[in-house]
């Protein structure tokens, strides 16, 4: 499966990137995440809870960190394995842009991999549902970095 997209986040460049690398911020965003945790600057494990279609699955797997160019650019790549259900690989280049003072643009490209039961759900499913998280991170990953960025500094 191959994706990309791009969103437009009313954050200067450099809150966006710190955010892109600060774990308690991916914790809350990334959609059916429940532990993500660094292990180094560039590795973190995590569990995360997917539904797709009918199958519900815990994924546990670790994130890499790679091609860094702050603050403009890196790739994140990840493996889980959800026992039963099969597994997921993948990852992620993602750019930023500025557009302007007080905004970001984030582009993205993805590609991933599914096995397992999972993959017998068929590639229209497992398109759709990855469509439907990749939207649900970008909407609540905005949101945070707007709100933070309103935030009164203390």
């Amino acid at each position: 499966m191959d994706m990309n997209g791009q969103e437009r986040i009313a954050a200067p460049i450099g809150e966006v990137w710190r955010a892109l690398n600060d774990v308690d911020v991916l914790r809350v965003c990334i959609p059916g995440c429940e532990k993500l945790e660094k292990t180094s600057d560039t590795n973190m494990t995590a569990t995360v809870v997917l539904r797709v279609g009918p199958i519900k699955a815990s994924f546990a797997g670790a994130v890499e960190l790679e091609n860094l160019n702050p603050p403009k650019s890196y790739t994140i790549s990840g493996e889980g394995k959800g026992g039963i259900a099969g597994f997921a690989k993948g990852g992620a280049d993602v750019s930023l842009e500025e557009d302007g003072p007080d905004a970001t643009i984030l582009s993205y490209t993805v590609k991933a991999d599914v096995g397992g039961k999972i993959a017998q759900l068929g590639g229209r499913l497992i398109d759709s549902t990855a469509r439907k998280l990749a939207a649900q991170f970008f909407s609540h990953f905005g949101e945070n970095v707007r709100s933070s960025a309103l935030a009164p500094e203390s």
